[in-house]
């Protein structure tokens, strides 16, 4: 089995852009559109506001995800932009994704971690209740629209 490498990048990388497009294409075929319309800016994922992360599997990348912060109390981070390859699904790399972010919004001093998911996507939804996820009340871009979902875990 292939060691998932998990290294720092920034959104508008070539490596995290194809990612991106990949993301955002598996999320318009789900929901119709352009997958997600929320604002996303690659200055929000620059340190030590947030950041972004790819993950490689025998050196190509094949999954990514980023934080950025969130609210006024400079306490809380938004996860934006996991995903995962096809190719790659199963085999961890998600999760270790997941982890990761987790590490950095916490070493940049966020004590939480909230995230907008459509029911749409029942592996990321059963990803993110295995790992501590609960329900919060929605927000967002994305709050008062049909099956919008959002969760919230303490780092």
């Amino acid at each position: 089995m292939s060691e998932i490498e998990i290294l720092p990048r920034r959104f508008d990388a070539p490596e995290s852009q194809e990612l991106i497009r990949a993301a955002l294409a598996d999320l318009g075929r789900r929901y119709g559109g352009n997958g997600d319309e929320t604002p996303v800016d690659a200055a929000e994922f620059v340190p030590p506001a947030g950041g972004f992360l790819v993950a490689y599997l025998d050196g190509l990348p094949v999954g990514c995800g980023g934080w950025r912060s969130h609210g006024a109390d400079g306490e809380e981070a938004e996860l934006k932009r996991m995903y995962t390859a096809p190719a790659a699904r199963g085999r961890g790399v998600a999760r270790a994704v997941l982890a990761a972010i987790e590490r950095s919004a916490r070493d940049a001093g966020r004590k939480r971690i909230v995230l907008e998911c459509g029911d749409k996507q029942p592996e990321a939804l059963a990803m993110y209740a295995s790992a501590g996820y609960e329900r919060i009340p929605n927000f967002g871009y994305y709050r008062d629209a049909p099956g919008c979902l959002s969760f919230g875990r303490t780092l």
